[in-house]
């Protein structure tokens, strides 16, 4: 009996944790509150940037939407409202770790080290850390940074990957750090700086927004590779689940497409391992 005992309290214990996420799940305040608050980066064009109306748009943004329609359904909770708090490159793992949003829609890259702290979707794309150079530089290729000012949005994993491939490379480069891909584009037209890395597409409508785009250069070089994913509360299965959920619905529909054409142009074609993506994205219910 005395073992039955202690087996039946080992049992409660272990299963005290998972009641306790499931009671804390925000999938519960947004059933009460009728409102899913969602995070998005105000300057990570074409992901998650201010649109003309000054409201958010862009690919994840997109995405998100989709997320909360899928949550209404799901909840049969009506006419469900969205709350955007815009979030920045140093604030946003704070908003998500204190639970002041219910999801992060933006450019996140899922790390190991990031995991510690929150957790992720599924992930929503791919792409590469990149350098966009000025062509007064003499920059042709990643060697040629030598001697160099590089800037990089301090606190992204664009930042480890650089440092990373300039030491391996035996490149003496000066890494510069910037708080926001405006201020670091910004030093790049001003001189301050020779290129800039971050992700790649990033960088593509960088070069879109510059005064004169023949004044920089896009380097070949892929540095690193940046699965992009929603960035969720850590432990919050709950609301993980749904919106895994709702991503596998619209990878597995003409609406991915959609979105991906709405974003990047009629005449850009999702990369073969973005397609990958797309279809492993697809979950059977």
């Amino acid at each position: 009996m005395r073992r039955i005992l202690i087996a039946v309290l080992a049992l409660a214990l272990v299963t005290l944790p998972a009641l306790s996420n499931a009671q804390d799940s925000a999938l519960d305040r947004i059933r009460d509150s009728k409102t899913v608050t969602m995070g998005y980066r105000g300057d990570a064009l074409p992901f998650s940037f201010k649109g003309p109306n000054g409201q958010p748009a862009g690919y994840t943004v997109e995405l998100c939407k989709r997320v909360a329609a899928s949550i209404e359904s799901q909840l049969k909770i009506p006419d469900l409202k969205i709350k955007w708090v815009e979030a920045t490159s140093q604030n946003r793992f704070e908003l998500v770790e204190k639970h002041e949003v219910d999801m992060l829609c933006g450019a996140t890259t899922a790390t190991l080290k990031r995991m510690e702290r929150v957790d992720f979707s599924s992930y929503v794309f791919v792409d590469s850390t990149g350098v966009l150079t000025r062509v007064s530089s003499a920059v042709r290729k990643f060697s040629d940074l030598a001697g160099k000012r590089v800037g990089v949005i301090a606190g992204t994993t664009n930042e480890t990957a650089l440092k990373s491939a300039l030491k391996r490379a035996l490149i003496n480069a000066e890494v510069v750090t910037f708080p926001s891909r405006e201020a670091a584009t910004a030093a790049l037209e001003q001189g301050k700086v020779d290129a800039f890395a971050s992700d790649k597409i990033l960088l593509e409508g960088i070069a879109g927004k510059v005064k004169d785009a023949s004044k920089y250069a896009l380097l070949p070089d892929d540095l690193s590779i940046e699965p992009y994913a929603i960035m969720l509360p850590r432990g919050d299965s709950a609301l993980r689940l749904e919106v895994n959920r709702a991503l596998s619905r619209v990878f597995s529909s003409a609406a991915i497409r959609d979105i991906f054409m709405n974003t990047f142009g009629n005449d850009i074609e999702p990369t073969p391992l973005l397609r990958a993506l797309y279809m492993i994205g697809y979950i059977p219910e």
